[in-house]
């Protein structure tokens, strides 16, 4: 069914609770004729989802929505695009001029946006709401979300850190709390992790119509597309080069693939020695692999993301997206293609020498690096659990 009237829609989540709810308290006030939307998951085990829209004058309505296959971010999903297609027709109508989506603590706005998109919508902005103060302690934090009362359902395995840098790194727009113990290494590690951000602090809206800098943020247009290339491994915007106020980001590219079972060896000295790493790597047993590196909080995630675009026939090319297509030819190198090592390490404190030679001694030999391709398979399989073979 088509929407018929173009509601602009703001998704606005994050972990950090008095932060996002101070960030939709100001939309609220800064956009006239805008309402919030909201599912409470915490209410899953008693087996439904708890719906409520709400304007400044308080609640319109509340319903419920039952779980689906056991999960109550399943049940969000179904129920998010119907009401949003109820409010659009208060658009048509002169009554709802924004649809705020606020969305539960463990939410990522990465598939929520998605959702809204695919339904016809029209998603103008995403906002991640953040206490600086709190940006490293929740980096740190290597709890299962289900520990905390967090699960979005009954298989969720998330932890607090790993969802907690999602939420960040997707949304270009933060909106960061008037925080008194946040200092200047908060700040700084708050930057070289979303480098590209905009940083709107909150407080400093203006009440008499969407002028205020968060609300223009809001409205300012999204790209749904575009935000899923930029977190893809292949072709992820990562951060560049950075030390100030105590905060370094390393950023590690080599042409030489990791001996697996040296960089297995590793891992726990490499994961740890960060507060968040990510990018994209290359094992000498998997040569045409795109691997997927992940860490935060202490745990590390690896996922294979497919092959590099150097394995692939020429033939095979249209069907890559020209995004992956243009990362690659920036990156091309004339023996090895896209293949790689990319990792980028951001933390205080961070020991740039010492996590560099560890790096380097997982790597090929010179002797291993010469007996070629078909040796390189025959090294012990290190990553195999790891992948799921």
């Amino acid at each position: 069914m088509p929407v018929t009237s173009a509601l602009p829609v703001v998704i606005v989540g994050g972990l950090h609770t008095d932060a996002r709810k101070a960030a939709v308290e100001q939309l609220l006030a800064d956009v006239p004729g805008s309402v919030v939307l909201h599912h409470d998951l915490a209410t899953a085990a008693a087996g439904t989802v708890v719906r409520t829209i709400r304007d400044t004058s308080g609640i319109l309505s509340a319903g419920e929505a039952p779980l689906v296959n056991d999960c109550a971010c399943c049940a969000l999903r179904e129920d998010l695009v119907p009401e949003l297609r109820r409010l659009a027709e208060n658009t048509a109508a002169g009554l709802t001029r924004l649809a705020v989506v606020e969305l539960w603590d463990s939410v990522e706005p990465k598939a929520m946006a998605e959702v809204v998109a695919s339904g016809g919508l029209t998603v103008t902005g995403v906002i991640t709401a953040v206490d600086p103060a709190l940006v490293l302690p929740y980096l740190a934090n290597g709890d299962d979300l289900a520990e905390r009362g967090l699960a979005a359902a009954a298989t969720d395995q998330r932890t607090v850190a790993d969802t907690f840098a999602r939420q960040l790194e997707y949304a270009p727009v933060l909106a960061l709390a008037d925080s008194a113990e946040a200092d200047a290494e908060d700040r700084e590690l708050l930057a070289q992790l979303h480098p590209t951000a905009r940083q709107v602090a909150l407080g400093h809206g203006d009440p008499a119509g969407a002028h205020g800098e968060l609300a223009r943020a809001a409205l300012a247009g999204f790209d749904v597309e575009a935000a899923a290339a930029a977190q893809h491994p292949a072709c992820a915007l990562l951060p560049a080069e950075a030390d100030a106020h105590g905060v370094a980001t390393l950023v590690w590219h080599r042409r030489r693939p990791f001996h697996p079972e040296r960089l297995y060896d590793a891992l726990e000295d490499i994961t740890c020695a960060a507060a968040r790493s990510r990018g994209r790597f290359w094992l000498a047993d998997r040569p045409d692999s795109l691997l997927h590196w992940d860490a935060a909080g202490g745990a590390l995630c690896v996922e294979s993301a497919g092959p590099w675009l150097a394995s692939l026939p020429d033939a095979a090319w249209e069907m890559v997206p020209p995004v992956r297509r243009a990362a690659a030819a920036l990156d091309w190198h004339p023996e090895h293609g896209d293949c790689c090592q990319h990792l980028v390490f951001t933390s205080p404190g961070l020991d740039r020498h010492g996590l560099e030679a560890l790096l380097e001694s997982c790597l090929l030999t010179d002797a291993e690096y010469a007996a070629g391709r078909d040796a390189w398979r025959l090294l012990p399989p290190a990553f195999d659990t790891f992948l799921e073979v």
